[in-house]
């Protein structure tokens, strides 16, 4: 990847570059025979496989990093959300407009990695003819985008070819004046700005210093060859610099109304369901309407702090049974949010410190070794071959995950090695993904609740 050019050059040339788009037909045809996506369009709604980004068999497969350097982006993920949550400004620019005067954008920037490495990817296809990309799903980013030619500063490596927008006869860019690109503020937290040729510019930064930024655009979006949602609005980044995996980009499922969610919820439903599958099997992503049978829901809370993301309230969490030692009032003291990209559930510190003692004491027979990471409770031992106690995170209105060992201890790098998958936070709690991995995760947001049910894929 090339990362030379600061981000004022990057936006320069975006000022100054003759725009990329031109208006086409925007008709909805049938997606390439090339497009592999596995979905199956039914009464429950629009279903396509997710990969695990450990998983060797991915499409952008990330197995090769190091459990030390996926928990290092972890922590970057969830130091970004907290910075979002009490509304702190990103050490990178938010705004376009003053960001020549800022001394730290004539620096060279350095991969992110807020985003790709703990995220699942799935593939969608883009324009017409459709063409199938990767893409990170995020239920913490509203935002979707995708790399594009001609790249006018920088395009990360990525698996497949760059989409090119002059190949698609359905693609169009969006002019400065449209709603779409008021809408930008609230959709990445960053202002919008406007090209010599009268495109909109977006800027999608993610809390350290990976960023994407390019022409908000209009193209048909495919799933299969019977779904096709034409005139959906996303990002065609002509500066995409971080570490995002091997993806071609992201797609975003918080609930601004620019998400994936929002743009396909008229035709589908205002819902989603995954199951997050381990590293040795796939899962899926289902828009739209969905079998309520089997799950126990939690209410979606309302809040301030950021009406995008997915809050909810964590009652009390038990450990062989027993309900851990700590006040009810410090479950309540933090907001909680439930992610799909974090990787390591984190709790308040005073019921994580709970939590770890009586797992600890739980896990005697077992020999502790020094922390790894930002991970304390590590024993010696394979998965397979650890007793490990029962845990189980309980919801408001009764909602509960029945954890089982693989979503409560992760293995390390030697694989004779394996952690309590929880860590200490101080300004946000997060339902990370190992958690949440093999159970049905249903965000109900029309009628606001998020629901779970166990065995959803292996």
């Amino acid at each position: 990847m090339e990362m030379g050019l600061p981000l004022f050059y990057a936006f320069s040339l975006l000022l100054n570059l003759a725009s990329v788009a031109f208006a086409g037909d925007n008709s909805t045809p049938p997606c390439s025979s090339q497009f592999n996506t596995k979905c199956k369009p039914d009464s429950s709604g629009l279903h396509l496989t997710l990969y695990h980004p450990r998983n060797p068999h991915s499409p952008a497969s990330i197995s090769d990093v190091p459990i030390s350097t996926i928990l290092s982006h972890d922590e970057a993920r969830v130091k970004s959300l907290a910075h979002r949550l009490s509304k702190i400004p990103s050490s990178r620019p938010t705004s376009l407009d003053h960001h020549l005067d800022m001394k730290s954008v004539s620096d060279p920037l350095t991969p992110g990695g807020s985003v790709g490495l703990g995220n699942y990817v799935t593939q969608v296809g883009i324009g017409t003819p459709a063409a199938s990309y990767v893409m990170v799903v995020d239920t913490g980013s509203s935002l979707s985008w995708i790399q594009c030619r001609p790249c006018a500063v920088s395009c990360h490596a990525q698996v497949g070819t760059v989409f090119n927008p002059k190949s698609s006869t359905s693609y169009h860019s969006i002019p400065c004046s449209a709603n779409e690109c008021t809408s930008l503020r609230s959709a990445t937290l960053n202002p919008s700005a406007c090209s010599s040729s009268n495109v909109c510019i977006y800027q999608a930064s993610y809390g350290d210093s990976s960023f994407s930024l390019g022409y908000l655009s209009k193209d048909t979006l495919s799933f299969g060859s019977n779904f096709t949602f034409p005139n959906f609005t996303y990002g065609c980044g002509q500066d995409n610099e971080g570490l995002f995996g091997k993806s071609a980009g992201l797609i975003g499922l918080a609930r601004n109304k620019l998400s994936l969610l929002s743009q396909v919820a008229p035709k589908l439903g205002y819902a989603f369901t995954y199951c997050l599958p381990t590293t040795k099997s796939t899962g899926y992503l289902s828009m739209g309407s969905y079998n309520p049978a089997g799950f126990s829901y939690t209410p979606l809370v309302s809040s301030s702090l950021d009406d995008a993301l997915y809050f909810l309230k964590l009652a009390y969490i038990s450990v062989a049974g027993k309900p851990i030692a700590v006040p009810a009032s410090s479950y309540s003291s933090i907001p909680t949010i439930m992610d799909s990209g974090t990787v390591i559930t984190r709790l308040q510190s005073d019921v994580y410190t709970a939590l770890s003692k009586a797992f600890l004491a739980a896990m005697k027979g077992h020999k502790k070794v020094v922390a790894y990471s930002i991970l304390d409770a590590c024993f010696e031992g394979k998965i397979a071959s650890t007793t490990v106690p029962t845990v189980a995170l309980v919801f408001d209105g009764g909602a509960t995950m029945n954890l089982r060992p693989e979503n409560i201890i992760i293995s390390l790098n030697s694989a004779k090695l394996t952690c309590l998958a929880f860590a200490p936070a101080t300004r946000v709690s997060i339902i990370g993904n190992t958690q949440q991995q093999t159970f049905k995760v249903v965000y109900d947001v029309a009628q606001k609740k998020i629901g779970f049910a166990s065995g959803g894929c292996r």
